[in-house]
């Protein structure tokens, strides 16, 4: 009875991505390039929508946001992933494992309030344009903010306390490159079904719960739009589908991973090396090749930084 009580595993082994050594050679130099990229990319927005004085509006206030949440979140999964890629054994601690529970689902949850609140963003600029600067101030912006690291870190804990306390006792290898919350539970020495319900209530069907808000938002904004065609209404259309093909990038994965009743294991890798490494790529990709005012704000950033560096 007090051997249940008390964990006796230190430490944990991931099956990994491929037990093929020439795929993972390639996925460790795809896995570097984007995270190099990554990095860049999303660096690169912070930098260009804090330093260039026409960027300080709300929409880049909440990008600048989202591209500094991509940051954290690639560099929760990727840095040790490409590690294991060229080890043989790929083992993590018990606390690492744990903290990389905490940050994947704070990182996950703050970007999932900031999509709403870009959505939210976009409602006020198409449905009410004359109001836009009135409701979307910098009270409302920094509101915004906070609420999505509340949220996100209050989901987290959630998840982190379920968590936490379970024995494990006997295997302890995970079908997985992570630590994936559904198959860390797995191994747990008592009855988890509880557990997991309540894991698939907490992440799935609020994820889900999420999109579908959101595709109705953005459903909703797209007629406004159309009814008012004009010019202006065709940027922000081109704004729209920005936003859209970014919430299903990040929202597609997470809810096949938390809601599908009978989970593949290749399917499941491929989709969390989706959204971890790959999605946080793209956002900056997305956003910079299909708007033009960040386009060149960046070149002048880019100049900036080039005048400085001859000049020292």
């Amino acid at each position: 009875m007090d051997r249940a009580n008390h964990s006796v595993v230190s430490e944990f082994v991931f099956l990994g991505l491929s037990n093929s050594w020439e795929i993972q050679l390639v996925l460790f130099v795809f896995s570097c390039m984007f995270y190099v990229a990554s990095m860049m990319g999303n660096s690169l927005i912070v930098l260009t929508v804090t330093s260039d004085p026409h960027l300080h509006s709300p929409m880049y206030f909440l990008l600048a946001n989202l591209s500094f949440i991509d940051l954290g979140m690639s560099s929760v999964i990727s840095p040790k992933t490409m590690y294991d890629l060229l080890r043989n054994r790929k083992v993590i601690s018990f606390g690492s494992c744990i903290a990389q529970i905490f940050f994947i689902h704070a990182t996950g949850g703050v970007e999932m309030v900031l999509l709403i609140a870009m959505a939210f963003d976009r409602y006020v600029a198409i449905c009410k344009p004359l109001h836009y600067f009135t409701i979307m101030g910098p009270k409302m912006c920094i509101f915004l903010q906070v609420a999505a690291w509340i949220i996100g870190l209050t989901h987290s804990v959630i998840q982190l306390v379920s968590v936490m306390k379970l024995p494990f006792c006997g295997p302890n290898v995970i079908d997985s490159f992570y630590c994936d919350l559904p198959r860390f539970i797995k191994l747990a020495c008592i009855d988890i079904y509880r557990l997991e319900f309540m894991v698939t209530a907490n992440s799935g069907f609020i994820s889900l719960g999420s999109f579908f808000i959101l595709i109705i938002s953005y459903l909703f904004i797209l007629t406004t739009a159309w009814k008012h065609s004009s010019g202006g209404s065709s940027k922000a259309l081109s704004t729209l589908s920005t936003h859209i093909m970014v919430m299903i990038l990040f929202f597609g994965p997470f809810i096949f991973l938390y809601t599908w009743p009978h989970p593949s294991s290749h399917l499941d890798k491929f989709l969390a090396f989706f959204d971890g490494v790959l999605t946080p790529f793209l956002n900056p990709v997305i956003y910079t090749f299909r708007n033009k005012e960040m386009k060149m704000a960046m070149r002048r950033v880019c100049s900036q930084l080039i005048v400085n560096r001859r000049i020292s």
